[in-house]
């Protein structure tokens, strides 16, 4: 079973970086992603925050498509909770047709920001629905396959794309990981901010198990984890540092992931409710070239896998991050080219 690499990047704010130099930096790793020869290349979508640029993902993945040749372009993801369906659809349609056979719309159900950026984005909306109904809803308008029993049957979100964007569930839960089953959707499961391998085993067998096939379409699990890599061990330790995962947990029940303690203590102030904040060292794939390509073969046989989706946000030096990428890349090039010769060989 091969292995396909794809990358997400967050454009982060760097120390004394402007969001224009963030922005550039993303155009930048899309244009290594595909000159490396990388399978996807993801952007993320956040609100409110002084770290992150990537408010807009739709808007983004716009201008990457244009800037790049051949690369498949998505979200890692799109908020769903926040928006209209329908509108998705058709933001998505159109990147679809603009850039057929190149557009992921990857659909994630966290809030992407602080309690106060929610409110924002949900004004006005009294009874949301739940994603599991936003995702059929998205699925009728992106394949243009809307009901006739539908109470808006014969509505169509154009333009109609000839090859639609594929969409994707991501998700750090068993319960995400049951939404995407019974969709029908691959499954993106987030180890770099659940890093809990029980429930990360727990979530992929729930997928397999309860996967409900639509359209055709097979299960398609997808592990999306922290990379590092480096020339040597001790230079791969030293990057990775003191990095660290903050996660807040709300009286109500729920637990989210941020970056820092002050964002959870944020966090906690808007949300109104008591909380408590915990901080665990973030789980991160290191090393040389050699030691992470066994990381990684370890973990495609330990949780069934064919494609990870790397990130390496965490370095906070963008020569780094890309070196990173490079190597990493350069780790499987040679058992990807006895691939290629192998399915060449086959059609001879």
């Amino acid at each position: 079973m091969g292995i396909k690499l794809s990358m997400l990047d967050q454009t982060p704010i760097l120390l004394e970086e402007t969001p224009s130099q963030a922005f550039r930096h993303t155009i930048e790793l899309a244009r290594l992603a595909e000159q490396l020869g990388y399978y996807r290349f993801w952007v993320s979508e956040h609100h409110d925050s002084d770290r992150v640029a990537g408010t807009s993902p739709e808007v983004l993945i716009s201008h990457l498509l244009a800037k790049t040749e051949s690369l498949r372009i998505g979200s890692g993801g799109v908020m769903l909770q926040h928006y209209s369906p329908y509108k998705v659809a058709e933001n998505f349609n159109v990147l679809a047709s603009l850039a057929p056979g190149r557009v992921d719309l990857g659909v994630g159900r966290a809030p992407g920001g602080l309690p106060r950026s929610t409110r924002a984005l949900q004004q006005g909306v009294t009874e949301a629905a739940t994603l599991s109904e936003k995702l059929v809803e998205l699925q009728y308008y992106v394949t243009n396959r809307v009901p006739a029993g539908h109470p808006l049957a014969g509505i169509v979100a154009g333009p109609i794309a000839e090859q639609p964007a594929e969409i994707y569930v991501l998700g750090t839960s068993v319960s995400s990981a049951e939404i995407a089953a019974e969709s029908g959707l691959p499954y993106v499961y987030a180890l770099f901010i659940n890093s809990d391998e029980n429930t990360a085993h727990e979530a992929f067998r729930t997928y397999l198990d309860r996967y409900q096939p639509k359209y055709g379409n097979g299960p398609q699990p997808i592990l999306a984890l922290s990379v590092i890599v480096a020339d040597s061990e001790e230079e791969a330790q030293e990057l990775a540092g003191e990095y660290k995962l903050v996660k807040i947990k709300l009286a109500s029940g729920r637990t989210l992931t941020v970056t820092t303690i002050e964002q959870a203590e944020e966090f906690g102030q808007q949300s109104n409710e008591e909380y408590t904040i915990e901080t665990q060292q973030a789980q991160i794939t290191k090393g040389t070239k050699e030691s992470v390509r066994r990381q990684l073969l370890e973990l495609q046989r330990a949780y069934g896998v064919e494609e990870f989706i790397v990130v390496s946000t965490n370095l906070k030096n963008f020569e780094q991050r890309k070196r990173s990428y490079t190597l990493l890349k350069e780790a499987f090039a040679e058992e990807e080219a006895a691939a290629w010769e192998q399915t060449a060989a086959g059609r001879s």
